[in-house]
């Protein structure tokens, strides 16, 4: 457990402040143990699994009939949360009769009292359950990438091996989730898109055409510079939890300079003499030696539909291919990918450059703001300085980023466009702007300004950033 301490002066009172914490996590069927004494048929996965069997079974009970009780007011929206003053608990029903559950604890404010024990409050209305509830979601999102359904593993294996798969998934996964991180950006699960100049653009759309029509194994290509998508061949909502996998996970794990210009010192300092920078992040480490293994990671994609099972292969452009890619197939890729994604990295490191010097050369502006559109799921942040699934370094204080969360939370009451504009109390403005599938919150440090002042701000952002698709008037 984690804990800050602070206090005001050497005669205030020491103050520990610990963060939510994961309590325990659970996937149960209710169809699985419907007599007495088969209740513990019903859990298919328990984190911690220290926890004595009955009171298992007595947690699983007690969500079962939470769930039950609220679809007699609500059959077809059954409960997404529950409030005590410990903790908040979270459900989901991903697939027909099949629940996961997130217990979280409320964070805690430790002080001493005057005799010298501690006195310990639990901070009820800190926790948001659209970002926690969207933390549940993603946690069976990254199931499926990796595993497929429930029900597939029902199919393939029975409940043997759905235990199985789920054990080994979600053994190493919770180790991942660090609640005290999750905010606004949780809720979107959005993309960060690589601006590009047309004529580069299509210079990287020629090159996968030419490479999945020279490698006919390959199904699907998605192009990445900098964490920051270009070009996707995948269903929006495949990508959107490939994505979040390469860059919170795969990628800080094999942390390099990116690919840079053709005059970068980089090139000097790469090891051997190299014709290219290409290297596999998925596969084998080394292509001359015939005894290299070539495992990838398995994904499925397009389960509502096709349902299709796919091989990973990540090479600084990943690609994903329809059959087991052999030592030959990976030799082919790095001599037709290799060559071609050097010369490509050089062209987009240039408009990197230019975009930074573009970026650069403005005065630190008066507002922060997060960007968020529906429709392709593009995100934009320049709140965050950094977001993982460990750290989310902001540079605004947390109560502000509660203030945001709270006002998409009042946006997803209403269909229609909508503006809320707030006062904070640390002198702050925070607005945010609903319209036409896309939502925008900005935070003005201006601490004299007034509503017509703060709206007219707005609307330069919005003119400058936005080519103003988001006036409401």
């Amino acid at each position: 457990m984690a804990a800050a301490a602070s206090g005001a002066g050497a005669g205030a009172a020491q103050e520990k402040q610990f963060p939510p914490a994961l309590l325990s996590f659970f996937i149960y069927n209710p169809r699985f143990g419907p007599r007495e004494g088969e209740e513990e048929n019903k859990i298919l996965f328990y984190y911690p699994n220290e926890v004595e069997k009955n009171e298992k079974i007595r947690n699983v009970g007690l969500c079962e009939a939470i769930v039950q009780f609220t679809r007699t007011f609500s059959p077809s929206k059954p409960a997404k949360s529950l409030h005590t003053q410990k903790n908040r608990q979270f459900f989901n029903e991903p697939e027909e009769n099949f629940w996961m559950v997130m217990v979280v604890r409320n964070p805690i404010i430790e002080k001493q009292s005057k005799d010298g024990k501690p006195v310990v409050e639990y901070q009820e209305e800190e926790l948001l359950d659209k970002v926690y509830s969207s933390v549940l979601q993603q946690c069976y999102s990254m199931y499926k990438l990796f595993n497929g359904t429930f029900l597939r593993a029902m199919e393939d294996g029975g409940v043997k091996l759905l235990k199985e798969r789920l054990e080994k998934f979600f053994h190493r996964y919770l180790q991942t989730l660090h609640l005290q991180s999750c905010d606004l950006l949780d809720i979107f699960g959005g993309i960060s898109f690589f601006p590009l100049d047309k004529m580069t653009y299509l210079k990287i759309q020629s090159f996968i055409n030419r490479m999945e029509e020279s490698l006919s194994i390959v199904k699907y290509t998605a192009f990445l510079y900098n964490d920051q998508l270009i070009w996707s061949g995948l269903e929006q909502d495949d990508m959107r939890i490939l994505y979040k996998y390469l860059t919170t996970s795969l990628f800080p794990r094999h942390i390099e300079p990116e690919l840079a210009g053709r005059d970068s010192p980089i090139r000097a300092e790469m090891p051997g003499n190299l014709q290219h920078y290409g290297r596999f992040l998925t596969g084998p480490l080394n292509l001359n030696d015939p005894e290299a293994k070539c495992r990838f990671p398995k994904i499925f994609v397009n389960t509502d539909d096709t349902y299709e099972a796919l091989h990973l292969i990540v090479y600084k452009v990943t690609v994903v291919s329809r059959s087991t890619p052999t030592l030959d197939f990976c030799r082919r890729l790095d001599s037709i990918v290799g060559p071609q994604l050097t010369v490509l990295a050089s062209d987009i490191c240039e408009q990197f450059n230019i975009n930074k010097r573009i970026s650069g050369s403005e005065k630190e502006p008066q507002f922060k703001f997060i960007y968020f559109n529906h429709m392709n799921l593009a995100e934009k942040s320049t709140v965050h300085m950094r977001k993982t699934p460990s750290v989310s370094l902001t540079s605004v204080h947390p109560d502000l980023m509660k203030i945001l969360g709270d006002i998409n939370s009042d946006f997803t009451r209403v269909d229609e466009d909508e503006e809320i504009i707030v006062k904070a109390m640390s002198d702050y403005w925070v607005v945010g702007k609903k319209s036409d599938q896309r939502e925008l919150y900005v935070i003005l440090n201006q601490k004299n300004a007034n509503l017509i002042e703060v709206n007219e701000e707005v609307k330069k952002l919005c003119a400058t950033q936005f080519n103003n698709i988001f006036f409401l008037d």
